[in-house]
């Protein structure tokens, strides 16, 4: 896995998480797989085969967290004029009124819902290193988009 960039915030949060997983959670499946087992022939026992999937999912998360953690870059929000990651930018699309605006962030705390956009997005990968008044363009399956940067706060 290659470094991944990441806010304090977030690289908390997910360390929140895994703590919940490795103590209680595991705690959990661990009691419903015994249950299950107390129940008697596992190969026709569906509350043994769905703690079995159960116990799967959680080490997969875990080992996903490990994994992001270890490689995570913590970054500050930036205090420039230049985009980067923690940055928020106003843009608006080229002949268009409409304005949006993003939060640069990393993969791990994207959401569209919340203007948080990825900096490995199409978007956020063209806003990185501009400045306002910038116009750029990036690819998307609908084709070349382009766009105008308003402001960088």
């Amino acid at each position: 896995m290659t470094e991944e960039l990441i806010s304090q915030e977030k690289f908390e949060e997910l360390k929140k998480e895994l703590e919940y997983l490795h103590t209680t959670r595991r705690k959990e499946v661990a009691e419903q797989l015994e249950y299950a087992r107390s129940l008697g022939d596992l190969s026709e026992n569906a509350e043994y085969q769905e703690a079995r999937e159960m116990q799967a999912a959680v080490e997969e998360r875990v080992q996903k967290l490990e994994a992001i953690m270890k490689n995570a870059k913590i970054v500050r929000g930036s205090k420039s004029d230049i985009v980067g990651m923690g940055a928020t930018v106003s843009v608006q699309k080229v002949g268009a009124d409409d304005k949006h605006t993003y939060i640069i962030v990393g993969a791990e705390e994207a959401d569209m819902l919340a203007g948080k956009i990825s900096y490995h997005s199409p978007l956020g990968n063209a806003l990185l290193g501009k400045k306002k008044g910038d116009e750029f363009s990036f690819h998307t399956p609908k084709g070349t988009q382009k766009y105008k940067i308003l402001k960088v706060e």
